[in-house]
């Protein structure tokens, strides 16, 4: 990089500016000031997406479905209990892997029951179901009182994949399911998760999710129910890094904070700041993939005080590239310490070959 000229932390921004969707132009340096923190503040989008509030919404009432098990208590009748008369245990099974004393619901979402033979009761509420059963019962049975429970639920189930504790299938029950009660029941995220990239894949369509916005603009994943077979997918920090480069004392590729942020000045701090003897520090950049393909260039001069107080609130991207230029005695002394073995080898086979042809 060569050297820019010093520049006034809240001086104006070049002309073009406001007409690039990265906020620099693409191939030109673009000093790191107060007006461009401010300009690229005011560029970010705010709130939340529209495809993510489509989601929003109140979870449905959880109804019977095929491969549920309930369990049908008739009063004063306990010859009608399922398993010769077993207790029905009134607890649910959240896994749906150990299944409950009862009936079925098979394929075509129907129950066998004595007297009556079989019922549809997919898609009823329990006690929909229950007021079913008594319609059915009344012609042999007088004054029957019956109670549907659903005993154990199998039918509907999301899944949770990534960075959190426990991956795997998430069975939908009566609590409705959410997208933070999906999470939640998978142990939560993880200290390798990034809050700010959750996919939702429903219907074969990716939806991300930024839950750190989300919360910002006042909501959380509770306001967005989830439906059978969706599956939520919590990325890792590593997928996300910026590179630190040229002048640092450990130079690194990092990792985004868990909320998907990173200051350029948390940066530098994490990568042990310039090296004192040889950075410059007014040449400090920020090297960013343009729309196009051109690298959109940054620059923090350092040497003003003003600017590391601007450092912190200048947030990087995923895949920016912070680089540091060497002062230009550093750059000439490395390049003398290329030519002089090179020049040494020549002088060295030059003796050589006098020496041969005398």
């Amino acid at each position: 990089m060569g050297n820019v000229e010093p520049y006034d932390a809240g001086g104006p921004l070049p002309n073009d500016f406001r007409y690039l969707p990265d906020g620099a132009p693409e191939g030109e340096i673009t000093p790191i000031s107060l007006a461009l923190v401010r300009t690229l503040a005011e560029a970010a989008p705010k709130g939340v997406p529209p495809e993510v509030q489509a989601l929003f919404g109140k979870g449905p009432r959880y109804t019977i479905g095929p491969g549920d098990v309930v369990g049908v208590i008739v009063y004063d009748h306990p010859e009608l209990l399922p398993n010769a008369g077993a207790v029905i245990s009134q607890s649910a099974d959240p896994t749906g892997v150990q299944v409950a004393p009862g009936f079925i619901v098979d394929a075509d979402g129907e129950v066998a029951f004595p007297y009556i033979g079989r019922v549809r009761i997919a898609g009823l509420s329990e006690g929909d179901a229950s007021d079913l059963m008594v319609k059915l019962l009344r012609p042999h049975i007088r004054d029957p009182q019956v109670t549907v429970r659903i005993q154990s639920f199998r039918s509907r189930r999301a899944y949770v994949e990534g960075e959190v504790r426990t991956p795997g299938s998430q069975i939908f029950t009566d609590v409705p399911m959410t997208l933070s009660e999906a999470i939640n029941r998978a142990g939560g995220i993880t200290a390798a998760g990034n809050r700010s990239a959750v996919t939702l894949i429903r219907d074969g369509v990716s939806i991300p999710i930024n839950l750190t916005t989300l919360r910002e603009a006042g909501y959380d994943g509770n306001s967005i129910p989830l439906k059978n077979g969706d599956t939520v997918r919590v990325a890792n920090r590593e997928d996300s890094k910026v590179f630190l480069m040229g002048e640092v004392l450990a130079p690194l590729a990092l990792p985004m904070r868990s909320n998907g942020r990173l200051s350029l000045s948390e940066a530098l701090g994490e990568a042990g700041g310039p090296l004192n003897a040889t950075a410059a520090a007014g040449q400090i950049y920020v090297i960013r993939q343009g729309a196009t393909g051109a690298p959109a260039i940054f620059n923090l001069n350092a040497r003003n005080p003003a600017a590391l107080a601007i450092a912190s609130q200048f947030r990087l991207q995923s895949q920016d590239v912070v680089y540091i230029d060497p002062v230009p005695l550093v750059k000439w002394n490395r390049v003398v310490n290329l030519i002089l073995p090179s020049a040494s080898v020549a002088n060295t086979a030059s003796e050589i070959y006098v020496r041969h042809n005398n």
